[in-house]
């Protein structure tokens, strides 16, 4: 053993102490180990220093060439034995992109796609056959498919596959050829199954093959960045992938966000951009490799296909390499599957009758502008897919997924990015049990309502089923936060739901989200969750996160400070109202204190912050409280500087709610804001056993719609007259008096209502100054319900009246 003791440090350089110290602490390592890890310790010491002399100190040879297959020998055939070993931790997210491409074949299967026929998978590059053999996880590799082709140029690496399919004894067909060269009709001299094809759509994808010879996955793993002429290799795979075909690819990336400015079909934006000096470090450092990392790579292969699920990550173990996943299918195979899809999308969006397109071979015909509707009423997605079509461009993400709930919208625009990633509501300050009692939705029904946390929504198609829903919201976090429950309810059994939205947690949810909700989302939300997989799996829950969780938290804090985490705890688990006011009057005087009130509750921040109140709807309550004039400018706006009117109006909210509702048993509102989670007995509808079992049917959200933009902006597209119901909660509050952004909102809802429809809203004031409004456009009021002291309107009590507006003439 080497001894310190005798080791002269002063004449050592930098480099000697590290070596030494690095000794030191091997052998002490290996001590601590038994004989067999020392043996495997030894293994992965060799493989990994075999894998740091090939990459980093052996010169290239040009023994056997000097082509791309010399080239990848050279490099490749000292380190092949020992490849897999080393790259686990290099090359990270092969796993992530099986799982999704798994995920969607699975989904494909359960369409009935593979009716008379198993997939053909090719793995494009596929070296060792890592990528084969880790699919497995997923699905069952042999059964699944009915065949399967590993291409790569590298003799060493090919042989290195031989010998794992062997030991599995797996039928995979092992191709050591140049991937621009490869046909699978070469390879497939007899087909024992009949791949179903649609008759009457153009082969657009080849001339003269039939398209029985399609791979139905093709797969490159790290691959393309190595590939000198991948123009060409993009292009074979066009022509290789069936019509309803996938292609996954996980890669290394540098690129700057300035690039990506104007594509509207990336499938989303967030974390690609990679600062400068990371561009040029990481660039240079593969260049030596003959890695290429320049962004024309896989700006071609998203231009080629169109995106279907898109994830920009970094491997922080190594340094924070940049590497993205990508998810595609064929950018024109949407035609190949329905031409008049578009026409579909367009009419539910804009609630106008489609237009059937005339068949033809030119696929572009029927996406041209008809007469018969008006273009000022054509979504903005229809829009962008004509810029994009006539540009040879692929078409927004939002066309390639298999629903299409969500409808497109510019994620670069300011009025989205505002919100800083992230979304304001976790869930929904609406009663709407209150809401089916006053409004009666029925199957017939086509709404239009807000987002916000899509609890009221969901509770909507339960209870009432109705025709068609427009979800609408600013935010895109809010949209995503709702994509995420549908998917949830068209993808897991009742007790994951129950977990991740009842209880606010499950460990699970990043495998969740891969391998059963990616192919219910659009790729922005994919990548929105799983940039926040830590709201469910972490110990907190997923309910104090977000705005309204500021306030969630606070509360917490706060009953922890003041020594009442046990008397709300009891207050929340309450068989009786005369037990609960009996506990909510010991615990008053804290909760209500007027000391915390002046410091905190009260204040602008947290009315903003936690609780989501707007200036201009704390200038309602002001003014009530006052009784001052309310329709008037941002210059005559009012300051409470006692804090009385804030007072009076949470003290209006909370003791009526203590007094007149059980929180243990239908008030989850609040029971959710004291404890972060709901129980068993005590949670919305949709998330009993009930709902989940309506909202889990095949068609439950075929009639749902998912905006991302203004009220305004989108029912000034609707056709004239075809809403029933429109349900905008306070939006109405948060307008300015002295501009002319509420009375061109309530134009737009009379435009688009039908006579007689109806708007629900709710508001802070008891007769806020919008009602002129919309008795000057066409509608007559109704105030149905008012709060006073002492009253409870409804489970929330959080507004001072709710208000009806009855369309009863055209403008």
């Amino acid at each position: 053993m080497l001894s310190l003791s005798i080791v002269n440090f002063n004449a050592l350089s930098p480099m000697g102490l590290l070596l030494v110290f690095g000794g030191v602490l091997l052998t002490v390592y290996a001590a601590l180990y038994s004989q067999k890890n020392i043996r495997l310790f030894h293994h992965r010491l060799l493989s990994f220093c075999t894998f740091f002399y090939s990459t980093f100190l052996k010169p290239h040879s040009k023994d056997e060439g000097s082509g791309q297959q010399a080239a990848l020998e050279s490099f490749y055939k000292v380190q092949a034995n020992v490849y897999d070993a080393t790259r686990k931790r290099l090359l990270c997210g092969r796993e992530d992109m099986l799982a999704l491409a798994a995920a969607q074949l699975k989904f494909q299967a359960q369409q009935g796609l593979f009716e008379h026929s198993k997939p053909i998978w090719v793995d494009i590059g596929g070296g060792t056959g890592y990528n084969v053999e880790a699919m497995h996880a997923f699905l069952d590799v042999p059964e699944f498919f009915s065949a399967i082709f590993l291409v790569d140029l590298s003799p060493s690496l090919c042989d290195v596959a031989r010998k794992r399919f062997k030991r599995l004894g797996w039928n995979v067909k092992i191709l050591c050829e140049d991937a621009r060269s490869f046909r699978l009709e070469d390879h497939l001299e007899k087909l024992d199954h009949v791949r179903p094809t649609a008759s009457g759509f153009p082969d657009y994808a080849t001339a003269n093959i039939s398209s029985a010879y399609k791979a139905d996955l093709i797969t490159m793993s790290y691959s393309l960045s190595m590939i000198p002429d991948y123009y060409n290799v993009v292009d074979s795979m066009v022509r290789l992938l069936a019509p309803t075909g996938l292609i996954g690819a996980v890669d290394f990336y540098v690129q700057s966000i300035v690039e990506t400015t104007g594509r509207n079909y990336l499938g989303g934006s967030f974390n690609r951009h990679v600062n400068w000096l990371s561009r040029v470090f990481w660039r240079a450092w593969f260049d030596c490799d003959r890695v290429s990392l320049e962004g024309a790579r896989r700006d071609y292969l998203e231009y080629r296909f169109g995106t279907k699920k898109i994830l920009d990550q970094r491997n922080y173990l190594l340094g924070g390499i940049p590497y993205y996943i990508f998810l595609g299918c064929h950018s024109q195979g949407l035609f190949a599957r329905s031409q008049d899809l578009l026409e579909t999308i367009d009419a539910s969006c804009t609630e106008s009758p489609q237009i059937i397109p005339a068949k033809g071979h030119d696929f572009l015909l029927p996406l041209l502008p008809q007469p018969a509707i008006p273009i000022e009423i054509r979504s903005k997605a229809y829009e962008s897919a004509i810029i994009n079509l006539s540009s040879n461009l692929p078409l927004p993400s939002t066309f390639y997924q298999n629903h299409q709930a969500r409808i497109y919208y510019d994620e670069q625009l300011k009025k989205h990015t505002q919100f800083n990633h992230d979304y304001l509501y976790s869930f929904t300050w609406e009663d709407p049990r209150v809401d089916q009692r006053i409004l009666q939705i029925n199957d017939s029904d086509t709404i239009l309502c807000l987002t916000s946390g899509g609890d009221n929504l969901l509770e909507y198609l339960v209870t009432a089923n109705p025709k068609r829903i427009h979800a609408v919201d600013l935010n895109p976090n809010q949209n995503h936060l709702l994509e995420l429950k549908v998917a949830a309810f068209q993808a897991l059994p009742y007790a994951d739901v129950w977990r991740m939205f009842g209880e606010g947690r499950h460990p699970d949810f990043r495998k969740l989200l891969t391998e059963k909700l990616s192919p219910h989302m659009s790729s922005q939300a994919f990548q929105f969750w799983v940039k926040h997989t830590g709201r469910f799996t972490s110990s907190t829950s997923f309910y104090d996160y977000g705005g309204s969780g500021h306030a969630i938290k606070l509360v917490r804090r706060l009953s922890w400070l003041f020594g009442l985490r046990r008397q709300i705890q009891t207050l929340c688990n309450s068989k009786t109202r005369n037990e609960q006011r009996e506990i909510w009057s010991k615990i008053r005087p804290m909760i209500l204190s007027r000391t915390l009130h002046w410091a905190l509750v009260g204040t602008e921040w947290f009315l903003w912050k936690a609780a989501g109140v707007p200036p201009s709807q704390r200038q309602l309550i002001l003014r009530d409280a006052l009784d001052m004039p309310q329709d008037v400018s941002k210059q005559e706006w009012v300051s409470d500087t006692t804090g009385e009117a804030m007072w009076d109006y949470i003290v209006n909210t909370l003791d009526p709610v203590a007094q007149n509702t059980l929180l243990s048993d239908e008030n989850y509102h609040y029971l959710l804001t004291l404890t972060g989670c709901y129980t068993r007995r005590c949670h919305p509808l949709y998330l009993s056993p009930k709902g989940h079992t309506k909202l889990s049917q095949p068609q439950a959200f075929s009639g749902l719609r998912i905006h991302t933009d203004e009220l305004n902006e989108i029912t000034q597209r609707f056709k004239p007259a075809t809403l029933t119901i429109a349900i905008i909660m306070d939006s109405m509050d948060w307008f300015d008096p002295a501009t002319t952004a509420a009375s061109t909102q309530v134009r737009a809802l009379n435009r688009a209502l039908k006579l007689k429809g109806r708007v629900l809203l709710r508001s802070a004031g008891l007769k806020p100054w919008y009602v002129v409004v919309f008795e000057k456009n066409g509608f007559a009021t109704k105030r149905v319900a008012a709060r006073g002291p002492g009253m409870c309107v409804d489970r929330v009590n959080m507004y001072a009246s709710t208000w009806v507006m009855v369309k009863v003439e055209e403008l």
